[in-house]
This record gives C-alpha cells, sequence and structure tokens, in this order.
C-alpha cells in the first residue's frame, strides 16, 4: 500500500533518523553535538551497569573480568603496552626548551608538546616516574628524631640509636642529664663521648662544673684512657690544684732511672699540694736522694772490700754466688770480662773456672750457663769429666772431635738421646770423610 505524500512528510518530520539529503549539514558543531550526546549515553549505559551487582562483567575473549587468568593476560598485556623505563635519567638543562611537565609528556616540536600516544610510540623519548617513598612508620627503627628520653631508653636497651641529632647545646645537655637520672653508668660514658668530640673543650668544662656526677664520670674515662694532658686542662680549668699536682706527681712512677726520677720528684716540690701532701713529697725526695748515694758510695761491693780489706779471691767468690743467686747472668759474666792492652776483651778469673762451674752450679745455674764455663776448662780430661757430670753434650762431642778419637765418639753416642740434636751431631761428624781418625 503505498503511502501518501503527506504521511511520508510527516515519518520523517518526526522519526529520530534524517532523510538522505544533498545539503551540507555535516558541520562541525553538528557533529560536535552528536559526539556529545553519544558519550552521555555510554556513560548511562555505564552507571546503570555499576548499579547492577548480579551483572557478571567479561572481556572479548569471554573471560570474566576480575578472574585470575584475566589479570595475568592483563598484566601482559600492559607490560608489553608500555616501554621500560630508564632508571638512569639524564635530566635536561634549564636552557633547553623543556619543562617540568615535559618530561612526562614527551620531547617538544616546534610548534608544541607531543600527545601522549605520540610519546609512547616514540622509542627515543625517555619516561621519568616519580620514585614512591615507603610509609614512615615503616622505618620506625631507624630513624632519628627520638627524645633524649627515647633515646637513653634505646641506649639501655642495646637498640640501634643515633647521638648526632642532638646539636645544639641545650639538646645535648638534656640528653646528658637525662643520662644521669637512669643511673647508667655506661649510657653517660657513651653521652660524654659524643660531647667530647662535638664541644669545644672549653664550653664542656663549664657545663660540667655543675654537674657533679657527669663530672666523675669524664675524670674516670680520661683517667681509663690515659688521657694525662686533657685532664690536666680539666683541673686546671676548674680550679682543682691539688688534684693537678697529685696527677703530675703520680708521673714518676713511670720513670725507671733513678737520678731522673730524682729531679722530677724535685720539680714537684714546687706544685701546689696541700700542707700535709707537700710533706710526705719532700721527704720522698729526701729518701730517694740518700738512696741514691748510698748505692755509689757506701753501700757498693767495691767500696765494701775497700774498706773491710776483703782479699780478692774472697771477693770474688762471693759476687760470683749473689749474683748467680739472683739469675743475673749478665752480671755474672761481667766479672770475668776484661781487656787487653791491644784493646780486645777476654775472660778473665782469680779463681780456677772449674771452681766457677761448682760455684754456679750450687746456685742453680741453668746448662746454657755453665756450659760456657765448662768449656773454659785448660784440662781436658777434667772438661770432660764436668761435661758429662753437668750434661754439656755439645762440649764433649766436640772435644772427642777435637781428640780425633773416632771410638770415644761412639760410645758416646749411646749416652744421648735418640733422636736429639746430639745424636745427629754425632752421626754427622762420624760420616765426615774430611775427619782423619786415629782409631
Amino acid at each position: 500500500m503505498m503511502k501518501s505524500k503527506a504521511d511520508e512528510e510527516d515519518y520523517w518530520n518526526s522519526s529520530k533518523f534524517k532523510a538522505f539529503t544533498f545539503d551540507d549539514e555535516d558541520d562541525e558543531f553538528t557533529r560536535l553535538k552528536e559526539s556529545k550526546q553519544a558519550v552521555n549515553s555510554i556513560r548511562s549505559l555505564v552507571e546503570e551497569e555499576d548499579d547492577e551487582d548480579d551483572v557478571e562483567k567479561v572481556s572479548w575473549s569471554g573471560e570474566p573480568i576480575g578472574s585470575i587468568s584475566w589479570s595475568v593476560r592483563e598484566t601482559a598485556s600492559r607490560e608489553q603496552s608500555f616501554p621500560k623505563i630508564n632508571t638512569e635519567p639524564s635530566l635536561p638543562k634549564s636552557n633547553s626548551g623543556y619543562s617540568l611537565s615535559s618530561l612526562f609528556k614527551g620531547k617538544a616540536k616546534a610548534g608544541g608538546f607531543q600527545s601522549f600516544s605520540e610519546s609512547l610510540s616514540d622509542s627515543s623519548v625517555r619516561h621519568y616516574a616519580p620514585e614512591l617513598r615507603k610509609p614512615k612508620s615503616e622505618y620506625k627503627d631507624y630513624i632519628s628524631d627520638w627524645s633524649p628520653e627515647e633515646t637513653v631508653q634505646r641506649m639501655q636497651q642495646g637498640k640501634v640509636f643515633s647521638l648526632e641529632k642532638f646539636r645544639s647545646l641545650q639538646d645535648k645537655l638534656l640528653l646528658l642529664d637525662q643520662a644521669v637520672r637512669v643511673h647508667d653508668g655506661n649510657v653517660i660514658t657513651a653521652v660524654l663521648i659524643y660531647l667530647k668530640k662535638s664541644l669545644s673543650k672549653e664550653v664542656l668544662f663549664r657545663e660540667l662544673e655543675s654537674r657533679q656526677t657527669a663530672l666523675r664520670h669524664f675524670i674516670h674515662y680520661l683517667t681509663e684512657t690515659k688521657e694525662q694532658r686533657l685532664l690536666m686542662e680539666l683541673f686546671r680549668a676548674l680550679g682543682r690544684t691539688e688534684d693537678m699536682a697529685l696527677l703530675q706527681y703520680k708521673e714518676h712512677l713511670s720513670i725507671t732511672d733513678e737520678n731522673k726520677r730524682r729531679d722530677f720528684l724535685k720539680s714537684c716540690i714546687s706544685l701546689p699540694f696541700s700542707p700535709e701532701d707537700a710533706v710526705h713529697v719532700q721527704d720522698h725526695f729526701t729518701l730517694l736522694e740518700r738512696q741514691i748515694i748510698i748505692e755509689g758510695t757506701y753501700s757498693s761491693p767495691a767500696n765494701i772490700r775497700q774498706t773491710f780489706r776483703i782479699a780478692e779471691k774472697q771477693f770474688f767468690v762471693t759476687a760470683l754466688a749473689a749474683r748467680a743467686k739472683l739469675k743475673a747472668w749478665l752480671d755474672v759474666d761481667s766479672l770475668f770480662s776484661s781487656r787487653n792492652w791491644l784493646g780486645f776483651s777476654r775472660r778473665k778469673s782469680p779463681l780456677s773456672f772449674h771452681r766457677v762451674v761448682d760455684v754456679l752450679q750450687k746456685n742453680n745455674a741453668p746448662v746454657q750457663v755453665l756450659q760456657q764455663y765448662v768449656g773454659l776448662v785448660d784440662d781436658a780430661e777434667l772438661k770432660i769429666s764436668l761435661a758429662q757430670k753437668h750434661k754439656c753434650h755439645d762440649i764433649v762431642i766436640n772435644t772427642y772431635r777435637d781428640l780425633k778419637d773416632r771410638q770415644l765418639l761412639l760410645g758416646y753416642r749411646g749416652k744421648v738421646g735418640r733422636g736429639s740434636a746430639e745424636e745427629r751431631k754425632i752421626d754427622e761428624l762420624l760420616s765426615n770423610s774430611q775427619i782423619r781418625w786415629k782409631n
């Protein structure tokens, strides 16, 4: 059934679709209006879908959105579509034509900026992502903004702490006062060491003067670490002249030479001691001076020998026994040392050396010492007898070697220890073809 012309016009005028015309209606305004309507219609559809919880959302492949397989695919697709970010960017200079926003948008063109899609497609563009920091609560044990009370508590508990945060004088003194308040010597000493490094001596000494507990700990610390000079400066700054004098007086204990110690004590007499201490120092100097005079003159062996007219042999035996009893082997050796007119040193004794060996043996001289003086005996048979008696094996072996007596050397080989150095020495001598044995 054919429609009339009036009906057709009414249809096209009432329908939402327009009939085809050759009129130029595709202008910019019309297209913009249609795009806006289409967006609004899509937004309404999305809002309706959000309100319906029972609607299952699926991807283009038919998989439910939010499932594990969908998440894996989605992550992989994002990694492939987005370029990797360079972690070591070289920031451009301020006169290069870039702004802060251009670092995230891409390179600048002659007429403006690239779009986001263009910047992604350009492989030469470097992208910079801001580094996201962890919450401050996660760094609770590593930050150093604790109060003096919290810091001292952490020091007592053996936890990580930092004293560098306390920079002002007021903060440092609050920290010291808190350490004293908890009565912990280790904490007080640790804080004092920090103050010693971070404050001048004048300021530190001034503040410690009004804090006697901390001052005692600081004095003990300097005494243990043997910082005598700083301790002297502390006493001088506090006006404690007697403590300063006593500290200087104690230095004489480290002086071994008696004459130098006497001279040092003489200089200590003028120090500002208390009246009672000054008397003791004076007496100490007087006694030391008299002791030096006695040991150099009145009580010396040479002075006693001359005063009481003691014979040389009697004096020598007495001196030898006395020095051997004290194990003063260097002094024993000096008793035998003498020089001839050519300046050569040699050993000389008013006693025969076999008598010397007897005196040394009675005073428990070691084999090494006895061997030196057994070797000085002139008579060969007596020398061998003494060497065998006191087990001076080297002397016996060397004597038999000098006598070129192979049989005696073989017989003595059984008297030394097996595998000993003496046995090896005998074997070397017996196998030496250069020695012309007499038997």
